[in-house]
């Protein structure tokens, strides 16, 4: 097996594996940019990145990374007395629908509740019925809704609180 950087080793059933771990400098952060540029109508760019990552007692990133691809995926939180705000979280579209996505966030939860949060939010569009689906098997529940929140095109986001982290 290769070795590649990262914290928590997974091995999901169809043989692939990959790690997930703290955002670890440029190289990682080209790489979530990357995955948001294939991944969201009006994506971040690295000066917002920069800006949160001069806090890193609330800005939290995480990557999912591969042998053959630095960074598949991530996660950016902020963590805010006991509890977590979800910013960005995304797959490559070509990694999607194997698992990833639900092993970034059962570890981006288990690693907030390390830090002492006990709930956690985020917010989705209303047409993105795969990750309110994942995020629901994770005990997310839907406490509201944005009108309008999202741009390019203009939609509603749920807003989704997961009370026992």
């Amino acid at each position: 097996m290769q070795s590649f950087s990262g914290n928590a080793r997974y091995e999901p059933a169809g043989g692939m594996n990959y790690r997930i771990g703290r955002l670890d400098g440029d190289e990682d952060l080209t790489g979530v940019l990357s995955v948001e540029e294939e991944s969201f109508t009006n994506p971040w760019t690295r000066e917002m990145y920069a800006a949160e990552l001069l806090n890193r007692a609330v800005c939290h990133i995480y990557v999912v990374r591969t042998a053959e691809v630095p960074v598949v995926g991530f996660c950016a939180f902020w963590l805010v007395c006991d509890e977590i705000h979800i910013n960005n979280v995304a797959i490559r579209p070509a990694w999607r629908g194997q698992g990833i996505g639900t092993a970034l966030m059962a570890h981006v939860i288990a690693e907030a509740g390390a830090l002492g949060a006990t709930r956690a939010t985020l917010e989705v569009r209303a047409s993105n019925t795969g990750a309110i689906a994942l995020y629901q098997s994770l005990g997310f529940e839907v406490a509201g809704t944005r009108r309008r929140y999202y741009t390019h095109p203009d939609e509603d986001a749920l807003i989704l609180w997961h009370e026992h982290v």
